[in-house]
């Protein structure tokens, strides 16, 4: 996947993990992309663990759950470390 990619999925990843937290109004465009690049290695790294497969390189519904599931992950260990809550 090319770079344009990882950026409008990491966009897309990033704003539906911020929907799911709660956290959408505090973040922006910027922080969602890499909030979700960064969720689809950290869903890379889950996905593999559970599954065994390498982590998916090319876009599909299912990348975008894993780097989804990756964000909310990290959102949900941000939230835990500051104490900070859903505005």
């Amino acid at each position: 996947m090319s770079i344009i990619g990882w950026i409008i999925i990491g966009g897309v990843a990033g704003w539906l993990a911020s929907l799911i937290m709660g956290t959408s109004g505090r973040q922006g465009c910027i922080t969602n992309i890499v909030l979700g690049i960064v969720g689809a290695l950290v869903g890379g790294i889950i996905w593999g663990m559970i599954s065994g497969d390498d982590f998916v390189a090319e876009f599909s519904i299912g990348t975008l759950l894993v780097a989804t599931l990756g964000a909310v992950v990290i959102l949900a260990i941000y939230r835990a470390l500051t104490g900070a809550r859903p505005a």
